[in-house]
């Protein structure tokens, strides 16, 4: 598909979740492409806080479209009716566009997907596998680099996918209509498991990493004593009890769809953050 869009001049998008791993790359790239973005976030003004429903009008006031991403995810109890208010609020304010962030192999984010396509307003699903940068931005960074990745996930195989793939994707659906009405389930190219990503990231740091899986209720009590909230914890406890269980283990074409172009693979994300400086031990 054609992704060079025509961007309307005056086009605003609200971008929730704006200072996150895919919002704030989305943001990045809609003001290169001239969009006026609306930042979503408790640090933005105005705010905006999905527990604070008050919060919202201000922020969807005079917006075109908007990215729905949910922290910490869609499958959190109480997350079906978050989206169902925004979506009826976006209708109040005339917003003509969604584009939603989602889970694969989730039923509850599957139930939020329902929400935006039965909302009688245009609308863009984005389904995504794990991200590759869970290793360079999020929870598993330190596990990185102390060299040794514990988690709960034996060989299951995941097809990780880099959040500037998901990005691109979510900023071609927010501004050329050609994307509208359309699911996206995005993946990498490859089925890895952890014991492979160890290998590639041990490839591209060149010092060793490795994999070592620990119980499922060690790591979730361990995450626990950490200090980590309450919600990451049942998030880590849901995705390494449910999610990780093989039903993701397949490919899918929701990147080539959308942008006409194979996914980033792990070992070119792994190479690439390496050669900007990631992954460096203090000196």
């Amino acid at each position: 598909m054609n992704t060079s869009p025509s961007v309307p001049s005056q086009l605003i998008s609200l971008v929730l979740g704006s200072t996150g791993k895919t919002g704030r790359r989305i943001v990045q790239q809609l003001e290169a492409l001239g969009v006026t973005v609306r930042g979503g976030s408790r640090s933005a003004t105005p705010i905006f806080d999905w527990n604070r429903e008050s919060s919202w009008d201000a922020c969807l006031h005079n917006v075109d479209s908007i990215y729905i991403n949910y922290a910490p995810d869609l499958a959190m109890p109480g997350a079906t009716d978050s989206i169902q208010a925004l979506v009826d609020r976006a209708k109040m304010q005339g917003i003509k566009h969604l584009v939603i962030l989602s889970g694969r192999g989730e039923e509850e984010a599957q139930a939020c997907e329902r929400i935006v396509q039965e909302s009688g307003l245009t609308w863009t699903i984005v389904r995504a596998s794990w991200f590759n940068q869970n290793f360079s931005e999020g929870a598993f960074y330190d596990m990185v680099m102390a060299g040794q990745i514990t988690l709960p996930a034996g060989n299951v195989t995941e097809p990780f996918v880099d959040v500037d793939d998901i990005a691109e994707v979510a900023v071609a659906a927010l501004t050329d209509s050609r994307h509208h009405g359309q699911l996206y389930e995005v993946t990498g190219p490859e089925l890895l498991t952890f014991s492979d990503v160890a290998a590639e990231l041990t490839r591209a740091t060149q010092r060793p990493i490795t994999y070592q899986r620990v119980p499922h209720e060690a790591f979730v009590a361990g995450a626990a004593q950490s200090g980590a909230p309450k919600d990451v914890t049942w998030m880590l406890d849901y995705l390494f009890s449910t999610v990780l269980d093989g039903r993701n283990s397949y490919l899918t074409d929701g990147v080539q769809r959308a942008l006409g172009r194979a996914p980033t693979s792990f070992s070119d994300y792994a190479k690439n953050f390496t050669n900007s400086g990631g992954w460096k031990e203090a000196a």
